[in-house]
Parts: C-alpha cells; sequence; structure tokens
C-alpha cells in the first residue's frame, strides 16, 4: 500500500474538515497535485479535496467548524473553504455527462471510481485519506515511478472532452522534470492526431498553460517534441527553437522572456498577456532588432529587464553577452533638472531636457550638470 508524508498532510484546516466529513460517513481525500507532488518528492502548493458530500453539505459543516466556505464553482460542486490560514478547493465527485472540448456538464456522483475516470492524467487521479493511504484507481502510482505521463483511459476521448489537455501534456512533462521521453507514445500519437481541436480552446486558457510550459526547467526537448508532432504550430507561429534555446543557455528562466526569444522572428501574438506582461514582451524584442545599449535601456526601465534583453540580442545574434555595467546605469539619475534652466517652459523647456538626457545618455553617464548646461 502506497503511504504519502509531508507537512502539508498536517494541514489543520484540512485534517479538520476532512475529519468532519468522515464524521458524517462522507468519503474525502486529498487528491490530485497535492499527491502526485508528494510522491515524486516535489514541492506542494495547493491542497485539493474530493468527496463524496455535496456542496450544500461541506458550506455547512465549513461554518459549523468556523471556517468560510466561498461557493468558488457551486455549478462543478467546488466550494473554496477559507480557514486557520489555509486554502482548500473542496469539489464533490463527479461524472461527465456531456463534453464539448471545452465546457463539460457534469453530475456528482458518490463514487470515488468517476471522479477518478474523468480525470486527465493517471498520476492526477490519485487519493490520499487523512494518514496519507493512497487509493490508486487508474495507475497512477506506476506512472510515477516509471516517470511516464498517461492519460486515464483511451487519450482520445480524454482529449476531445477538452482540448487543452493536449497542452497540458506537455507542460507536466517540462514541469515535472520528465522530459519529452516521459510522455506516453500513445498519448503523443492522440495530441498530435487531434490538435486542430486547439482552435476550440479559448486564447486565455492557452495562456496560462504556454506561460507554465515556458517557466519549465525541461523545456527545449518538450518544445522540439511539440513541433515535431505538429502542436506548437497551432499555438504559436514562427517559433525560433535555436534562439531559445541559446536564450536559456544564458540561464534565463522567465516565462515572458522565453516566450520573446522564441517569437523573436515572429511578427503575431496570438496569446493575451498581462499589460505588464505585453510591455516587458515588446521591449525585450523589440530591442533585440534595435541599436540601444543595454546601459541606455537599463536606465530608461531597470536592470533585470536590461539584462533579459541583453541576453536576447546575444542569443539572437548567436555572440556573447556582456551585462557588467547595467547595474550601475540603473542607479544613474540625470544631472540636470527643470530648475536649472529657468529662462524656458513648456514645450521648450521638455525638448531641452530630453535633448541634455540623449546627450548624456550618449557620454556614458559621464557629463556633468555644468558641461550639459555648455552642450545646450
Amino acid at each position: 500500500m502506497t503511504q504519502v508524508s509531508g507537512i502539508w498532510l498536517e494541514d489543520r484546516a484540512a485534517q479538520t474538515l476532512l475529519g468532519a466529513l468522515e464524521a458524517e460517513s462522507y468519503q474525502a481525500y486529498f487528491v490530485g497535485g497535492c499527491v502526485r507532488n508528494a510522491l515524486l518528492g516535489l514541492p506542494v502548493k495547493d491542497l485539493d479535496v474530493a468527496t463524496s458530500a455535496r456542496p450544500e453539505v461541506v458550506i455547512k459543516l465549513a461554518k459549523e467548524l468556523g471556517f468560510k466556505p466561498v461557493p468558488t464553482g457551486l455549478e462543478h460542486g467546488t466550494v473554496t473553504v477559507v480557514g486557520k490560514g489555509s486554502v482548500l478547493e473542496v469539489t464533490t465527485f463527479r461524472k461527465d455527462i456531456e463534453t464539448d472540448g471545452r465546457h463539460a456538464v457534469v453530475a456528482f456522483s458518490d463514487r470515488l471510481e468517476d471522479d477518478a475516470a474523468r480525470r486527465d492524467f493517471r498520476m492526477n487521479a490519485l487519493y490520499a485519506d487523512r494518514s496519507g493511504t493512497v487509493t490508486d484507481p487508474t495507475g497512477g502510482v506506476a506512472d510515477i515511478e516509471a516517470r511516464k505521463i498517461c492519460f486515464v483511459g483511451a487519450p482520445d476521448q480524454r482529449i476531445r472532452e477538452d482540448y487543452l489537455r493536449i497542452v497540458r501534456l506537455f507542460r507536466f512533462a517540462a514541469q515535472l522534470g520528465f522530459g519529452a521521453e516521459g510522455i506516453d507514445p500513445l498519448a503523443a500519437q492522440a495530441a498530435a492526431r487531434l490538435s486542430y481541436g486547439l482552435r476550440h480552446v479559448s486564447i486565455e486558457r492557452q495562456t496560462s498553460e504556454i506561460l507554465k510550459l515556458l517557466g519549465a526547467d525541461e523545456l527545449m526537448a518538450t518544445l522540439s517534441l511539440m513541433q515535431e508532432k505538429g502542436v506548437l504550430a497551432r499555438i504559436l507561429r514562427g517559433v525560433s527553437l535555436p534562439v531559445l534555446q541559446r536564450f536559456v543557455d544564458f540561464g534565463e528562466s522567465e516565462p515572458v522572456a522565453r516566450l520573446a526569444a522564441l517569437l523573436v522572428f515572429s511578427g503575431e501574438m496570438p496569446l493575451r498577456l498581462s499589460k505588464k506582461e505585453q510591455r516587458l514582451f515588446d521591449a525585450l524584442r523589440s530591442f533585440a532588432w534595435s541599436t540601444q545599449s543595454g546601459e541606455e535601456l537599463a536606465y530608461q526601465t531597470d536592470a533585470l529587464t536590461a539584462r533579459k534583453a541583453v541576453f536576447l540580442r546575444a542569443a539572437l545574434a548567436g555572440g556573447v553577452a556582456d551585462v557588467s555595467g547595467l547595474e550601475a546605469a540603473a542607479e544613474q539619475h540625470l544631472p540636470l533638472a527643470a530648475k536649472d534652466l529657468p529662462h524656458l517652459s513648456g514645450k521648450a523647456l521638455g525638448d531641452a531636457l530630453k535633448h541634455a538626457e540623449r546627450v548624456w545618455i550618449a557620454s556614458g553617464f559621464t557629463l556633468s550638470k555644468e558641461q550639459l548646461l555648455d552642450e545646450k
């Protein structure tokens, strides 16, 4: 019998809630990522609970325990329970009634087996009780031991239920450290065969998965397999794996920066980034094709952004990167201010300060206030 352990298993809120559900004769288990990661020796971040209790029962019990239940997804049987400093996602056992590749119509179930059968990968269909004893209805423990990612049941059926599972297949392989060789060949073949279905998946969901994938350690071989299977082109066009490889070799792991390297030749942005992410993406890709110095960019933004940009330009050119002066450049302040030009105002003042700043930057931040006034 397989056992899991870890501090997460001792979470007071989870132990209290699971105990209360069991006392009322309901089944209740930790499920999914927390169990999987514990078996892999990876950090456990989120605690998900699966139970035979209906949402209204979970809400009632949570209130009685002094917890705060939040009905975050009642139509899917999910209640977020907040208490004792913890956040638990508690979901009633479910079975699929109807799926269209994007959304599923579900019905509640009393059987753990029904709940396991609708999950994506066997290693995500693992359940652990309060003591850490694992219930494995689909063979997920064997997959973890073999470091393989396999779909629950028939790969084609699982993918047709939600085409985003194609991207999740590759993302988990990279994120969990399995790499391309950890993907079940039948799963990879099904992903290639059904990749056309990704057009049914929202841009937001695709973006979330791609950014998680790009932040993974085992990235390059996984992306190569995605490209080989025709999956990558369904999401991102005009990619450059060689540029990304050189960028990664510089030690850069930030997902949006890696995306800028991957799409450095592309004129498209098929994903939907946040405003902050889009600004970074645009700054890096613009710098890569410009003649601007890294020091100037560091002064205008910050040393970290400039470092990524310099590495991207070097990856594009296939050369070396000098980032030695970026920290100092980011700390520079123009020695000239509006009060030093009392005879000017409005647009004339703004133009004079901008000119002085350009001259000062071109000098390598060496000109003094007096020299800038003379220059003007």
